[in-house]
């Protein structure tokens, strides 16, 4: 009785027993589907049926979800995430939809279980912190906007998703920037939609960022990217957005002279939420109309796409 109590369902109608944890289920991609990006496209969609089907109960405590150990549910969210991100974004979007779809259904069918709040808090994390490698507020926007609105969610935890939702809508991949003033190193007010250049990256640092040391020191080294600069197709526009205006004007030149560089006079892209700088570096790959290729980009992912430019 203590574990039918625990278990993902209630006790509406009979069910087939179930052991009490289980590998996670993967899907079966139809043997019909055989070139490689189709496939993708279709495991994305249907990655969460196996584990959120309601024909059996499974064990489900505090490291115990829908009979799966909780690691090994953590895993496959972030192949989850690496799956959507070797997609294209309408597709990842659509199985961001999905899942969350299936999760919901699933807690709607076993109000007793804990499968919608543990992976949906896995996903939150995955895409949603500054410090994950897998992180995109793009692929998190479908989820998190469901989050804001959903019956199985706290009021409390409603409005603390409605704002990430809110963060996530700022300057979306494929939208243009939002144009903000600067002043650059020489005292200039300049504006971004100024930089006339066929690329712009847009970075929001600090002088006492290592991370962002490291980035400068790694496109310096670049072949590629440092030939982009010097053409003039790539400008690289680094801008401060913090208060303390003198001690950066005591480092600014540490920054490379090609670049740039300056600071956020006003503090109004971080104050009036222009952009979610939620740590830096926040690099942003700009075309020349401004429009976004590369939101809130991992380094490294800017470094393999500059030099292909």
């Amino acid at each position: 009785m203590l574990a039918l109590a625990l278990s993902c369902g209630g006790p509406q109608k009979p069910a087939a027993k179930a052991p009490a944890t289980r590998e996670f289920p993967m899907v079966e991609i139809p043997a019909m589907i055989t070139e490689p990006q189709e496939r993708a496209q279709w495991l994305s969609l249907h990655f969460w049926e196996p584990f959120t089907k309601t024909d059996k109960l499974y064990f489900c405590d505090s490291t115990t979800v829908n009979g799966v150990p909780s690691e090994k549910l953590e895993q496959q969210v972030g192949l989850f995430a690496t799956l959507l991100q070797q997609l294209p974004l309408p597709v990842g979007q659509e199985a961001m939809k999905a899942a969350f779809g299936r999760l919901e259904a699933f807690q709607e069918a076993r109000p007793e279980g804990n499968v919608f709040p543990e992976t949906s808090a896995l996903i939150s994390r995955y895409f949603y912190d500054p410090n994950s490698p897998v992180r995109s507020e793009d692929l998190y926007l479908p989820f998190v906007s469901r989050l804001a609105s959903s019956g199985l969610v706290d009021e409390q935890d409603r409005g603390r998703y409605a704002w990430e939702a809110q963060v996530c809508s700022l300057n979306q991949t494929g939208t243009p920037a939002a144009d903000f003033t600067f002043v650059d190193i020489a005292g200039k007010r300049r504006t971004l939609y100024g930089i006339k250049a066929d690329y712009t990256l847009l970075i929001f640092g600090n002088p006492d960022c290592n991370a962002c040391r490291e980035i400068m020191e790694q496109m310096a080294a670049s072949p590629e990217i440092s030939a982009l600069i010097r053409s003039g197709r790539l400008k690289v526009a680094d801008i401060y957005i913090d208060e303390e205006i003198d001690l950066w004007k005591e480092k600014a030149d540490t920054y490379p002279r090609e670049w740039i560089n300056g600071y956020d006079p006003a503090f109004t892209i971080r104050t009036d939420r222009i952009y979610a700088v939620r740590a830096v570096p926040s690099l942003y790959l700009l075309d020349e109309k401004k429009n976004v290729l590369l939101k809130d980009a991992l380094p490294e992912t800017v470094l393999q796409v500059l030099p292909a430019l």
